[in-house]
């Protein structure tokens, strides 16, 4: 029992302590927006409306991501060529891309003045108009597609290579293969992945603010939005918080549920070779699959590059002014989100109940104009609200990229405790020491990709700041908001990739020193 108390102690204050800090921090802005609401207040129609639409664009969402995923994941599995890890290393590209730079990439593509519409016109056809429930899926499956690939791919990977061998052997037909290999690994990855692409569109807000909008094409998080900022309807806002709390919460407990961790089997790791995959039309299948996916994700980051390089000398100085606002506060929520990952990870790391993790799900569930706007009306009898703007999007940026950082490193901190506990504990190593000695140089590879995918995330966010931002006071992306609201085209293309460079440059810097700085 001892020995039992004693393994735990590298957590047992820190972990339920950050997370608990977490669920004070969103139930305590709840109940200060609830607080200021005048009650009763009534779900109308055009609640109702909302909801089915944010649920809708949901479900169209991950099913076309999914559905798109699933072929191309198969084709990298079963290729090798010049360029595939580059290939794969882009599939990660639009998750830490900001939403605002991929959004005016899409509408240089696709939008009614975008490539394809010139291409279209050339036969006399109409332009695209993506403004609506289309842009919102369009641009949902364009973030979210090559996350499920990733996610897909690597239960391809999983499946060991003298199985296929075998399968080879007895001369099995590609479907025979699929039937018997394949799917079982579907039925497990699948869900999981199309649960958790849900749950991030659940969520969505500036891809609606943008592309949608209208009274048939407005989220949840875009109509707590209207409610604070044109309405000032605390009420509804506080409903509608409530409403996507519980949607976004039991969808994300959901996808924690299903998406078990996959299991490995074992191999003896030998050179993958699919013999299923050797005839001209698959190879031809798979061409055509790798190049699409290609092209869906480059075509968008080359109007931004082009666009961007000709806009550079059209920004006014209030840009370069935004860009070292989304700096400090992109560093400034990647430290918050250390301190908070590390403990709750080493908590999770050393319990199989889910209870920390399901915790850190709030807040990708809860709304995160809700929590701002509840900080801030608390702030508001004391200080202006406005001065603490950066900060409190900076806390809430931490809030939303902490359930990725939670399972990015809690494998690493279970192998650790696996593999070391019993020597710690003859040594005695506790506390900081544990940390330095141990734990951190064992999960500073992971680390340093969470920190880094916290970074770009929250140096291109575009959310509780549009509520609260002083009009000389912006971060890089509502400064680019901004220029596209007064059509100054240019300039929004020039700070588009100066926030691009920004925020593959912060993922870089945290991700190279994870994986191969000096320890």
């Amino acid at each position: 029992m001892a020995r039992r108390a004693r393994s735990v102690t590298v957590a047992a204050l820190g972990g339920p302590f950050a997370a608990g800090s977490v669920f004070v921090l969103i139930l305590v802005a709840l109940l200060a927006v609830m607080s200021r609401a005048d009650w009763p207040v009534t779900f109308g129609a055009a609640d109702w409306a909302v909801l089915r639409f944010t649920v809708w664009q949901a479900v169209l969402s991950a099913l076309f991501s999914v559905i798109f995923a699933i072929p191309v994941a198969r084709a990298l599995a079963r290729r090798q060529f010049v360029g595939r890890t580059f290939l794969v290393t882009l599939l990660g590209a639009p998750f830490i891309l900001p939403v605002i730079v991929a959004v005016l990439g899409i509408l240089a593509v696709f939008g009614r003045a975008g490539w394809v519409s010139d291409l279209l016109g050339l036969f006399g056809l109409p332009p695209l108009s993506i403004y609506g429930l289309e842009g919102v899926v369009l641009a949902h499956v364009f973030f979210n597609m090559p996350l499920a690939t990733r996610l897909i791919l690597q239960g391809w990977q999983a499946i060991p290579s003298e199985q296929y061998r075998l399968a080879g052997q007895l001369g099995l037909p590609p479907r025979s293969v699929f039937q018997t290999l394949e799917w079982p690994m579907l039925r497990q990855v699948v869900p999981g992945a199309a649960a958790l692409v849900f749950v991030i569109c659940l969520t969505s807000f500036a891809v609606a603010l943008t592309l949608g909008g209208g009274p048939r094409a407005t989220t949840i998080e875009l109509a707590i939005y209207q409610a604070f900022r044109f309405d000032f309807d605390l009420g509804r806002a506080a409903v509608l918080s409530l409403v996507q709390l519980v949607v976004a919460g039991t969808a994300a407990v959901l996808a924690l549920w299903i998406l078990p961790p996959l299991v490995l089997q074992s191999g003896l790791d030998r050179p993958l070779q699919r013999w299923d995959a050797r005839g001209a039309l698959c190879r031809l299948q798979d061409a055509i699959w790798i190049g699409a996916a290609a092209l869906f994700l480059l075509l968008p980051l080359s109007a931004v590059i082009l666009s961007g390089l000709i806009g550079l000398f059209d920004m006014p100085i209030s840009v370069w002014t935004a860009a070292w606002t989304s700096l400090w506060v992109a560093m400034l929520s990647t430290g918050l989100l250390i301190l908070w990952a590390l403990p709750v990870a080493a908590w999770r790391g050393q319990t199989k109940r889910g209870g920390a993790e399901a915790i850190t799900l709030l807040g990708l569930a809860a709304s995160p104009l809700m929590i701002g706007t509840g900080w801030f009306i608390m702030i508001y009898p004391f200080a202006s609200p406005q001065a603490f703007a950066m900060p409190v999007t900076a806390v809430v940026n931490a809030l939303v990229a902490l359930p990725f950082a939670v399972r990015i490193l809690v494998p690493g901190m279970r192998q650790s405790f696996t593999d070391y506990g019993r020597l710690n504990q003859a040594l005695g190593l506790r506390g900081w020491p544990l940390w330095r000695i141990v734990l951190l140089p064992r999960i500073r590879a992971r680390l340093g990709f969470a920190a880094g995918l916290t970074a770009a995330m929250s140096v291109g966010d575009l959310g509780v700041v549009t509520l609260f931002a002083d009009p000389d006071v912006a971060t890089l992306p509502l400064q680019m908001y901004r220029l596209m609201g007064s059509y100054r085209t240019d300039a929004a293309a020039g700070a588009a990739l100066l926030l691009l460079v920004l925020a593959l440059g912060m993922f870089w810097i945290c991700d190279y020193w994870g994986r191969y700085a000096e320890t």
